[in-house]
């Protein structure tokens, strides 16, 4: 079985403004990087549009109203003070990154693929039940993790986030959902100021490892090799969901952790390890943060080839 890329040009159409690190070029970069030959034996797909349903099994419904009723015509509108913008192509895209992931997850359960790269943007991890901030919108990481747990009954899902910044979004939407698993290894202190080892979740379903700024290779590898990758075993999960955050990277413009392109080769397959012994290998990977468009292509290369790699 092959690894499935999903992305749809619609994601292109999400502009926060000319000067916002969260542009379009993140994802041409990506998209460049990932149309050549080396990775000729991925299969493509459009992500289709996810629907409300779906994203409700996350975010409150007065919550999707308000974005819904947000969504400009044209022009732009702020949804939490600058970070986090919304321009007329913003709901579709947003909505293809949920559909994009929930088509993930339904390829790896029903045996399409093994594993699946989602190259949608924006992000999603810092968005919250409630609100949007940090760039993001709708959490489609944590709503393809309450898909699999909803739609196809999976008992435990584990989400994984190597972004630099903490998914505070995440967290907050699995901190009482004992199902839900969520392991992040993140620069701390750091925005959005959440993610010290002591939030735990109400049954120890959360696993924060905080990183000093300047950590480098070694001080990453032993850290997640420490803390985080042992709990994910101990939580066996059903499925594994990769917030694929690509900006702990050393070119990263936005932050100070010094990781190199080898390190995301390293934890992607260390991760696959752990899915192929306890869910057949089944990983839906969605892209999240970089800045660095030459940090964000190469790492995310590396990421797929890793997957591909079976």
């Amino acid at each position: 079985m092959t690894t499935l890329i999903y992305t749809h040009e619609a994601c292109l159409d999400h502009i926060p403004g000319p000067s916002h690190p969260e542009s379009p070029e993140r994802l041409k970069a990506v998209i460049k990087a990932l149309r050549t030959p080396e990775f000729e034996k991925a299969e493509w797909r459009d992500a289709p549009m996810g629907t409300r349903e779906q994203v409700l099994m996350i975010h409150t419904e007065d919550f999707v109203t308000d974005i819904e009723d947000a969504s400009p015509t044209r022009g732009y509108v702020p949804l939490d003070g600058g970070d986090t913008i919304m321009s007329p192509g913003s709901l579709e895209a947003v909505m293809r990154c949920v559909g994009a992931a929930c088509a993930g997850v339904d390829a790896v359960l029903g045996n399409e693929a093994r594993n699946v790269f989602c190259a949608t943007r924006p992000c999603g991890h810092h968005a919250e039940p409630n609100r949007a901030m940090g760039f993001c919108i709708y959490n489609q990481a944590a709503i393809a993790a309450a898909y699999a747990y909803e739609v196809h009954k999976l008992e435990r899902v584990a989400v994984v986030d190597f972004d630099v910044h903490h998914g505070n979004g995440t967290q907050a939407a699995f901190y009482d959902r004992p199902e839900l698993f969520y392991a992040s290894s993140h620069q701390s202190p750091f925005y959005p100021g959440t993610g010290s080892r002591t939030e735990t979740g109400t049954a120890h379903n959360i696993v924060n490892v905080p990183l000093p700024r300047g950590c480098d290779s070694a001080m990453f590898r032993e850290q997640i090799a420490a803390e985080m990758l042992p709990a994910i075993r101990a939580f066996n999960p059903e499925l594994i969901i990769i917030s694929a955050g690509f900006d702990a990277h050393h070119l990263d413009p936005l932050a100070g952790l010094n990781l190199q392109d080898s390190d995301y080769d390293w934890v992607t397959r260390e991760l696959m390890k752990i899915a192929d012994e306890t869910c057949e290998g089944r990983i839906v990977s969605i892209l999240e943060g970089g800045y660095s468009l030459e940090g964000l292509a190469s790492s995310t290369a590396v990421h797929v080839k890793a997957l591909m790699d079976h």
